[in-house]
């Protein structure tokens, strides 16, 4: 289940790269090809570019590829590491809980505006932020249980 949720993940964010690829090439292609610069393309391109970052960081990039400071994890006992592990957990998801339910109100107060151009609801623009909030959340919850359980405490950090 998990590895079929993940290929989900991998393909959807790969379909927003590829879209966003598509939308580049056509926006060169208008702009130079035919000296007639296209402002949907424009906007399409940041707007994929908002939901590609923040969909990998959610769903696609492991967490033990992300940037880590290691310095005091390699020099701790593994009781140390445990209590790193579920201090730094219980406080990026905690956060990250907290700042749900203020993102989404913002988020769903932002279904009354449209992009300037293509007039996509804000909210959809916006949307990918409080799904990256509820992943740190998961994430979090699943590395303290784990820690509890003595697992992943290996002297390579994977939180």
């Amino acid at each position: 289940m998990k590895n079929r949720l993940q290929k989900t993940a991998n393909a959807i964010g790969g379909g927003l790269f590829l879209a966003l690829f598509l939308v580049f090439v056509i926006q060169v292609t208008a702009r130079f090809g035919f000296d007639k610069p296209l402002a949907w393309t424009d906007e399409a391109a940041v707007v994929l570019y908002v939901w590609i970052i923040l969909w990998a960081a959610a769903f696609v990039v492991p967490e033990r590829e992300h940037v880590v400071f290691d310095l005091l994890w390699n020099n701790a006992s593994k009781r140390g590491r445990q209590i790193m592990q579920i201090t730094g957990n219980l406080l990026v998801g905690g956060l990250a809980l907290c700042g749900i339910p203020a993102s989404w109100d913002y988020v769903h107060f932002m279904n009354r505006e449209g992009t300037p151009v293509l007039g996509v609801s804000f909210m959809w623009v916006f949307l990918p932020f409080v799904l990256l909030l509820a992943a740190l959340v998961c994430r979090s919850a699943w590395a303290i249980w784990n820690a509890l359980r003595g697992i992943g405490l290996e002297t390579e950090l994977r939180l």
